[in-house]
């Protein structure tokens, strides 16, 4: 097809994880557990932080934040992704392409910043114990979350209206199972070294500016824990820090994996596989981990449900 020859897009066709038929059902099973389990998970999380009064700190405050970041961006990619495994040609619309895009952008960028304001709390929770109430107060915790929203909003916008303002060649398919941006380069005709540009900027903006209070705090962490005299008080902040410092690992790996690399060196087929992984495995992974290895929150869910049981 002759790349000049500009063609209006009513929709795309989503490629989806794998085009060999015996899969399909294994993975659809799969993938509806995964999806089913984080969406209770978060849920959870976020009625539980919300409602139980020993539960109202800052530190679960962002956690009930983390938990809608998840919920959100694995309800954008996870059921039409699961529409995939059961219908012959999985169609999206352009416009609907375009939203799926730019929620997804959105919300996993809001959840790089959530990190690292969790990774300040625990910083001033353990080496600021003190003034802990001062230093993180209820505003400056609302105000760390509007600030996260609105830069997330306008990175997500910018985006996507780059992305969808080029002119397209009249190829539709785009060989992932959603509408992520290392697909869309192979489909555009104008020159798209400014929306790389655009995007490798922002990439690096946030990851530099995100990880390194991560990596500070935790620092800076490790160093008041090792200085602290008693065991039992190591092993209590240990066990504080570990849930957090376990989700960052699981959620930074891939995401610079993805986005901190040339578009030129991507390839599909890993791409899926590490998409899979923080679209859906890591936001059903989260309320596990921060549930099952914090004492507060079983605390506070077998209360809950208690008084459930009891009505």
């Amino acid at each position: 097809m002759d790349k000049h020859n500009l063609t209006v897009l009513n929709e795309f066709i989503l490629i989806g994880i794998t085009d060999r038929p015996e899969l399909q059902a294994p993975l659809f099973g799969l993938f509806l557990v995964i999806y089913m389990i984080s969406v209770l998970g978060n849920l959870g999380i976020i009625i539980l932080t919300k409602i139980d009064p020993t539960l109202q700190t800052p530190m679960y405050f962002f956690l009930r934040h983390l938990a809608i970041t998840d919920l959100f961006y694995s309800t954008t990619v996870g059921p039409k992704m699961l529409v995939n495994f059961v219908v012959d040609l999985n169609t999206i619309s352009y416009y609907f392409c375009a939203t799926q895009l730019a929620f997804f952008i959105l919300f996993i960028t809001s959840e790089l910043f959530i990190l690292s304001a969790m990774s300040y709390d625990r910083y001033v929770a353990i080496c600021n114990p003190l003034l802990y109430t001062v230093i993180m107060s209820q505003r400056v915790c609302w105000v760390l979350v509007a600030i996260t929203y609105l830069y997330s909003t306008f990175v997500s916008l910018l985006i996507t209206i780059n992305i969808f303002n080029s002119s397209f060649c009249g190829y539709n398919i785009i060989n992932h199972f959603y509408c992520d941006v290392p697909p869309f380069f192979s489909l555009l005709c104008s020159n798209t070294h400014e929306i790389e540009l655009i995007l490798l900027v922002l990439a690096s903006f946030d990851f530099t500016s995100s990880l390194p209070i991560v990596l500070v705090s935790y620092l800076l962490l490790l160093i008041a824990i090792l200085r602290m005299s008693s065991a039992e008080g190591r092993y209590k902040a240990f066990s504080t820090c570990g849930s957090h410092l376990t989700v960052l690992v699981l959620f930074y790996g891939p995401s610079i994996f993805m986005y901190m690399q040339p578009m030129s060196s991507h390839s599909f087929d890993t791409d899926k596989v590490a998409s899979v992984f923080y679209t859906l495995v890591i936001p059903m992974l989260n309320p596990l981990i921060y549930s099952l290895r914090n004492k507060d929150v079983k605390y506070a869910l077998l209360k809950t449900w208690n008084k459930i049981i009891n009505i």
